[in-house]
């Protein structure tokens, strides 16, 4: 019988493979695989399926929104009239918003995030005779295991 458990890669770890060891578990019928973290940099634009929660144009149409209605109240006494003005304020407002998000996603956001960086996780897979099976288990939700899975070998 198989057993597969997913932990986060701190101490608990050891002592659950400590404890497996002492329960009767061959050192050679345990397996712990590191899981790698990401280092692929977030996209700037969602897709249709995938989005991560991070938008650039809510800082530019709201910006772009007050600067088109300050362009088409000038526009009134300039040469080219409120709707060119108008619109002149609205694509320049949503530029700057645009931009601005843009600087705040690129460098003060990054940083923080590299330092907040998740943990990777480590999947502990161990083989065991039918009639340890529920002792390794326990002794896995014991040691704060994220999750664990059974598997007829």
């Amino acid at each position: 019988m198989q057993v597969f458990s997913t932990f986060e890669h701190s101490s608990y770890l050891e002592l659950a493979i400590t404890s497996l060891e002492q329960v009767g578990v061959k050192k050679e019928k345990i397996l712990a695989v590191p899981l790698i973290n990401r280092v692929e940099e977030r996209r700037l634009f969602d897709t249709l399926h995938r989005a991560d929660g991070i938008s650039l144009f809510d800082k530019g149409a709201a910006i772009g929104t007050g600067f088109s209605v300050i362009g088409a109240s000038v526009g009134f006494a300039l040469e080219w009239g409120p709707i060119y003005w108008g619109l002149i304020g609205a694509a320049s407002g949503f530029i700057i918003g645009f931009v601005i998000d843009y600087i705040l996603f690129k460098v003060v956001h990054k940083r923080k995030r590299e330092v907040k960086g998740k943990k990777s996780e480590v999947v502990l897979v161990i083989e065991c005779p039918n009639e340890l099976v529920e002792k390794v288990e326990e002794l896995l939700w014991e040691h704060l295991a994220l999750g664990v899975a059974k598997v007829d070998g």
